[in-house]
C-alpha cells in the first residue's frame, strides 16, 4: 500500500470522528452519546498502568502485607488522574506534545539529554512489557522463554499495524485488551472469596508496617505512574479533535476527562483486585510470593485450572498491550525532543534487542521486572515536573491554565511521587 493510498483510506476514518465530534461541541448530540467521539485516548495510555510490573509489585505486596496496600493503590490512581488529566490538557490547549513544548521552551541540550533520558526509560519499559507477555506465553503453553520472546515479537509487529487503519482501530483493540484483563481478574477474585471487612479497612486506614512495607508502597506508586504514559497522552490528544477557540477546548476537555476518569478507574479495579486476589490466597495461608511463575503455579493448586489460565492470559495481554504502547510513547518523544522519526518497525526492532539478550542470558524474569521498575523511577521526575511547570504557564496555555489549587495539588504530588522513587531506588541499591 502506497502512502497516497493509505491517506485515502486514513482520512475518512478521522472525518467522521471529527465531524461526530465537533456536533457535540454544537450542542447538536444530546445524552451519553456526546462522550462517544472523545472515548479512546485515556484507554491507551491507561494500559501502562496495568503493565507486568503491575502485577509482580501488586503479588507481592498482597502476599507480604495483606490488604494493608490498598490504599496505596487508591491514592496512586487518584494521582495517576490528576497527572494523565494535565497530560491531555497540555495536549488539546497547544496542539503540541509534552516533548514538543520542552523542545520550544528548552535549550537544545537539555532537550537532547530529555531524549535520551525518556529513551532509556522507554527501554526499561518495554523491558518489562516484552518479558511479562513471554513469561504469559510460558505459563500458559509451556513453551521456552526464547521462543516466546519470539512470538511476543511478532504480535507486537502486529498489534502495531493496526495504527495503519487509524487511531480509532488501534483504540477499540486496546480498550478490549483491557476489558480482558479486567474480566480475568473479576474471574480470579470471584474465586478467591476475598475478606470484604478487611479489603475496606485497608482503604480507610493508610497505614505501613515498617520499612520494607513502605518500599512496597513505594513500588506500587512507581510501577503506577510511567512517563512514558505521560509524554504519550499530550500527543494522543494534541490533533485529535482540535478546538476552534477556547470555549471549544474546554468542552474537548471535559469530554477527555470523563474518558480519563473511566480509564483510570479500571486500571484501578485491576490493580486493586489483583491485591486482593494475592491477600486472599497467599497472605491467609502465610505465603510471600515474588516470583509471577510461583504465583501461577498456586493459583492453579488452590483455584484450578482456569485460575491460573485466566491469570497467565491477564499477563500476556497486559503485556503485549503495554509493549504496543510503548513504542508509541518511543515514537513521541524522539519526534517531540529532537525533531527527529524512524519507522515503527525499525524501532520495535531496536526495543526487543534488551529483553531477548536478558532472556537469552537466562535471568529470572520476575527479577528483571523489578529492576525495570527501578529505572523507570528514574524518569519519572524528568517528564512530571516540566508537566506541571507548562500547565501552570498562561502564556502555553491560554483559558486551560491550571488553577491555582491544581498547580499547588500537582506540585505536592510531583515531590511525593519523585520523593519515595528515589527512596525506593536508594534501598534497592542497599
Amino acid at each position: 500500500m502506497t502512502e497516497k493510498t493509505y491517506r485515502k483510506e486514513l482520512v475518512p476514518k478521522i472525518t467522521r470522528i471529527e465531524n461526530s465530534a465537533h456536533a457535540v461541541l454544537r450542542g447538536e448530540v444530546k445524552g451519553i452519546k456526546r462522550i462517544l467521539p472523545f472515548l479512546g485516548p485515556a484507554f491507551i495510555a491507561a494500559v501502562a498502568y496495568i503493565d507486568p510490573g503491575n502485577f509482580a509489585t501488586n503479588i507481592s505486596a498482597g502476599s507480604k502485607y495483606g490488604y494493608m496496600l490498598i490504599w496505596v493503590i487508591v491514592i496512586s490512581n487518584l494521582m495517576a488522574v490528576l497527572i494523565q488529566s494535565l497530560s491531555a490538557k497540555l495536549g488539546i490547549a497547544t496542539g503540541k506534545n509534552l516533548p514538543e513544548i520542552a523542545r520550544d521552551r528548552f535549550p537544545k541540550g537539555i532537550s537532547i539529554f530529555l531524549w535520551l533520558q525518556s529513551e532509556i526509560v522507554i527501554i526499561a519499559t518495554d523491558l518489562a512489557e516484552f518479558i511479562g507477555a513471554a513469561l504469559g506465553l510460558y505459563l500458559i503453553f509451556g513453551i521456552p522463554m526464547l521462543p516466546s520472546a519470539v512470538i511476543t515479537a511478532v504480535a507486537s509487529f502486529l498489534i502495531l499495524e493496526l495504527q495503519r487503519r487509524g487511531h480509532r482501530v488501534l483504540e477499540a483493540v486496546i480498550a478490549g485488551m483491557v476489558l480482558m484483563v479486567v474480566l480475568a481478574f473479576a474471574f480470579q477474585t470471584f474465586l478467591a472469596k476475598p475478606d470484604g471487612g478487611l479489603a475496606l479497612k485497608g482503604l480507610l486506614l493508610p497505614r505501613f508496617n515498617g520499612v520494607d512495607s513502605i518500599m512496597l508502597g513505594a513500588g506500587i506508586l512507581g510501577a503506577t505512574v510511567m512517563p512514558h504514559a505521560i509524554y504519550l497522552h499530550s500527543s494522543l490528544t494534541q490533533k485529535r479533535i482540535v478546538g476552534k477557540n477556547i470555549q471549544e477546548k474546554k468542552k474537548i476537555f471535559k469530554y477527555e476527562f470523563i474518558d480519563i476518569i473511566i480509564a483510570m478507574l479500571i486500571a484501578g479495579t485491576i490493580n486493586v483486585c489483583m491485591l486482593l486476589v494475592a491477600s486472599a490466597l497467599f497472605f491467609q495461608r502465610g505465603m510471600t510470593i515474588e516470583d509471577l511463575g510461583i504465583a501461577y503455579t498456586q493459583f492453579k493448586h488452590y483455584l484450578g485450572p482456569l485460575a491460573a489460565l485466566s491469570f497467565g492470559l491477564g499477563l500476556l495481554i497486559a503485556g503485549l498491550s503495554s509493549s504496543s504502547v510503548g513504542t508509541l510513547s518511543g515514537d513521541v518523544v524522539m519526534q517531540g525532543f529532537i525533531n527527529k522519526k524512524i519507522n515503527l518497525y525499525v524501532r520495535r526492532a531496536i526495543t526487543m534487542i534488551p529483553p531477548l539478550a536478558i532472556i537469552i542470558s537466562g535471568v529470572n524474569a520476575t527479577d528483571a521486572l523489578v529492576i525495570s521498575q527501578v529505572i523507570l523511577s528514574f524518569g519519572i521526575a524528568f517528564a512530571l515536573i516540566p508537566l506541571v511547570v507548562f500547565t501552570s504557564n498562561k502564556k502555553i496555555m491560554g483559558g486551560l491554565v491550571n488553577h491555582r489549587l491544581t498547580t499547588f495539588i500537582g506540585w505536592c504530588v510531583a515531590i511525593l511521587i519523585v520523593g519515595l522513587n528515589i527512596f525506593l531506588v536508594i534501598n534497592s541499591i542497599n
